[in-house]
């Protein structure tokens, strides 16, 4: 904890995230892809936050709590939505915000693979998931 190398370490890893998901979001849109965020809790809002994200870049953010949805997210104002919103609009990407729940989110979303749709985490930094 003492050591400044380890917090410039970390800083050099958050910077890439933050890059990583900015070149992703930009590249999606210049192909005219659309992408759409699961999960509002606080670590995803913060990572979009912190990545200056807007709803120009992620037109919504579906989570399955019924107090959260009508709602915008904090900074970003990007609408929350339910689950049953995000498969109508079908988009190309969904950004899991909870990277941590991947897999369960995976399964509950199952239907998305059906339209050609793709999952994203951001943590580490971007990746597609298959």
């Amino acid at each position: 904890m003492d050591d400044l190398e380890t917090y410039r370490r970390f800083a050099a890893r958050v910077e890439n995230c933050r890059r990583s998901l900015r070149e992703f979001l930009a590249r999606a849109k210049s192909e005219g892809k659309t992408v759409a965020g699961y999960g509002a809790a606080a670590k995803g809002n913060t990572l979009l936050n912190y990545c200056g994200v807007t709803c120009a870049d992620i037109s919504m953010v579906a989570d399955r709590n019924p107090h959260k949805q009508s709602m915008l997210l904090p900074g970003t104002h990007i609408p929350v939505v339910s689950p049953a919103q995000l498969m109508r609009a079908q988009p190309h990407y969904v950004l899991v915000l909870p990277w941590n729940l991947l897999r369960e989110i995976r399964l509950q979303l199952a239907d998305v693979r059906a339209w050609g749709g793709r999952f994203v985490t951001a943590i580490p930094e971007v990746r597609i998931h298959a």
